[in-house]
């Protein structure tokens, strides 16, 4: 089949009478998808598949128990037919006459409409011919919409949408390839994004030039735009029928405040969505090759700020410590741990830029990690981890 001649429409099939001659696979796979349209399916065949029969047996289908006879297609719309014998010959000629349109199953070149492979995402239908080939449909299909689903193709409106939301949306710990396929679907359909700091940012060469950006990044002890500013910033946009993605760095639940900015859009009455991303408390440990948890090393791992009093934290290294946003407090924290109790050569490493071209990691313990820190002018964004797991670092095999 060419596309010669033919024009692609998608028809309105919702209480319209459908015949669909045949009771296999094809017939069977049609008269479902028009039942979910909404059609009034009408089967004629002697013989039905276990499915049909289901749908029979529901009141879902119409079913006339014999083979086809002229005159069955009185007051049809469109018509199916899939026999894979002559009668589909017969079938499509009684449509030509009486003016209905025929999928022919098996034989495009003789019908006088095609079934597309479709596919469907959130409010965009994907419909894609394949000249005759169902396969390639398909595959084509399957393409587009995993294009869609994953952000790569645009899904945002062109036109004012009236319901505007907040998703919150984690970013991972900077690698644009580690957020989420949600995420980045999210991030394509946006009118507003407001990012932090240590979200990827090589992200936003991606929108289009209407689309807002809004920097709310902190910096350590330096918080030029407030938490409730942040908040108000959300809801405002949203409540001017707006999708905002608030794109933050890891994880919105994880030292991220995304539950505060949760309670200010629900309190407002502005739908929101969560979407996890994948933390630096592990992911920036496993870029220097330390596993949190190792078997015969450490059964457990906690993930905590170097603002916090962190004296009660278990004293072994067999318990894993990641500390969050603590370069600056990074001696004092050692002396703390090492007052309540760990022992002065637990290993530890600070990485500093995880996932990035720039990424560093130092190593030492407890004892020697802030000389060594200090020395090399260790700088934020950076994690510290404190415990076993360190020696299976490369960099702890690597120190001189």
């Amino acid at each position: 089949m060419t596309s010669a001649g033919s024009l692609p429409l998608t028809l309105r099939v919702a209480g319209r009478r459908v015949v669909v001659v045949g009771g296999g696979h094809v017939a069977t796979r049609r008269a479902l998808a028009l039942v979910e349209a909404g059609a009034r399916v009408v089967v004629v065949s002697p013989d039905v598949s276990d499915s049909l029969a289901s749908s029979i047996g529901r009141g879902d289908v119409e079913w006339i128990d014999r083979g086809y006879v002229s005159g069955d297609l009185a007051g049809a719309w469109l018509v199916q037919t899939a026999t894979d014998s002559p009668v589909d010959g017969v079938v499509a000629a009684d449509a030509e006459a009486a003016q209905i349109w025929c999928l022919k199953g098996g034989d495009p070149e003789h019908a006088t409409a095609w079934a597309p492979a479709v596919a469907q995402v959130d409010d965009v239908l994907v419909a894609v011919s394949g000249g005759g080939d169902a396969r390639r449909a398909t595959a084509l299909r399957d393409g587009v919409a995993a294009a869609l689903q994953s952000g790569e193709l645009p899904m945002r409106h062109r036109t004012h949408h009236p319901d505007g939301f907040v998703a919150l949306v984690g970013g991972g710990p900077g690698d644009p390839g580690l957020l989420t396929t949600r995420g980045r679907r999210l991030l394509a359909e946006a009118d507003v994004v407001v990012i932090d700091r240590l979200a990827p940012h090589s992200l936003l060469a991606e929108l289009d030039d209407d689309v807002e950006v809004v920097d709310v990044g902190k910096m350590p002890d330096h918080h030029p735009i407030p938490q409730h500013e942040i908040n108000a910033i959300l809801v405002d946009r949203a409540k001017q029928g707006k999708i905002v993605v608030r794109l933050k760095g890891g994880d919105p639940y994880v030292f991220g405040r995304g539950g505060e900015e949760l309670i200010a859009c629900r309190d407002a009455g502005v739908p929101v969505e969560v979407v996890p991303g994948v933390t630096s408390a592990v992911s920036v440990a496993a870029a220097a090759g330390i596993p949190v948890t190792h078997r015969g090393v450490a059964r457990g791992f906690s993930v905590v700020t170097a603002h916090e009093d962190i004296g009660d934290l278990p004293h072994t290294g067999a318990h894993t410590l990641v500390m969050l946003m603590g370069v600056k407090r990074l001696a004092e924290t050692c002396a703390q741990l090492v007052a309540s109790g760990h022992p002065p050569e637990t290993p530890a490493a600070i990485i500093e830029r995880g996932f990035s071209p720039t990424q560093r990691v130092t190593v030492g313990t407890l004892e020697t990690l802030p000389g060594a820190a200090e020395a090399a002018g260790a700088t934020s964004p950076a994690i510290t981890v404190i415990g076993d797991v360190v020696r299976l670092s490369p960099a702890w095999a690597a120190r001189s």
